[in-house]
């Protein structure tokens, strides 16, 4: 089997930069365990497959440790390929999830959009230790199924915590993401999840399901500009449109090639 491969950094216009995602083009599903070892293969954040079906494009996401419903940063990779690579005459597109759809497009001045449910968070409890493991003072907690969402009093905060790692992998969630008012953008975030195998991702697409919405109400507006503080840093552009949230960015791709099996 050859199969088309790319690695694409995301939300960034970059190489180096962004969040990356290895990409593989297939005609026909291999069985899983080839599919787990293809990511670990890679050993990315994110290894997604996709197979073009009925003028549809299916998608699925493996991580290292496992297969995962959904991974923003490699939605939008998957945008890049279907629509800048294999299909560059198309706007827009569909991928389908193992568990529902999600509609990409290509948006004025180069930029290519994922548009996902929203995933409000609601205000909870501080959990036990979670300043002490932030080494910051936490001024309103959330959280939503998956993560809690932290916010800090300012964006130089968010960009120097230092998290305790060993404490976060205790959390009841899968993930922590702290987030401030922007300085020059209207917030930023950073995001950890070790129990998923990354101390510290780069840019969380999944997030910003949560992000948005919360942002939006309290800033009264509906369009955000929204930058991750992450050592290799990204650059989201944001809507609220109703029940869903539009994602979108830049894509560089750092490398294109073929695997064979």
């Amino acid at each position: 089997m050859k199969s088309a491969v790319f690695q694409i950094d995301t939300f960034t216009d970059k190489v180096l930069g962004g969040n990356p995602a290895v990409i593989v083009c297939v005609d026909a599903w291999p069985d899983d365990a080839t599919l787990a070892a293809i990511a670990r293969e890679h050993n990315a954040p994110t290894t997604a497959f996709l197979r073009e079906a009925g003028g549809a494009f299916e998608i699925r996401y493996f991580l290292p440790i496992g297969e995962l419903p959904l991974v923003g940063h490699a939605s939008l990779a998957a945008a890049h390929v279907v629509l800048k690579i294999l299909r560059p005459g198309l706007v827009s597109a569909t991928l389908k999830r193992r568990n529902g759809t999600l509609r990409i497009s290509a948006e004025d001045g180069g930029r290519l959009a994922i548009t996902l449910s929203a995933s409000p968070a609601q205000p909870c409890t501080t959990p036990a230790g979670l300043a002490g493991a932030l080494g910051a003072e936490i001024a309103e907690i959330r959280a939503n199924g998956a993560q809690y969402f932290a916010v800090l009093e300012n964006a130089s905060t968010v960009a120097r915590i230092a998290p305790d790692m060993d404490a976060l992998m205790r959390l009841d969630r899968d993930g922590l993401v702290v987030t401030a008012r922007g300085e020059d953008c209207d917030f930023v975030s950073r995001a950890f999840a070790p129990k998923e195998g990354l101390p510290e991702d780069p840019v969380c697409g999944s997030a910003h399901l949560a992000l948005v919405p919360f942002w939006a109400e309290r800033l009264g507006q509906r369009s955000l500009h929204a930058r991750q503080l992450s050592p290799r840093g990204g650059e989201l552009h944001c809507t609220l449109e109703g029940d869903a949230v539009r994602l979108a960015g830049r894509c560089a791709v750092y490398l294109a090639g073929t695997i064979a099996l």
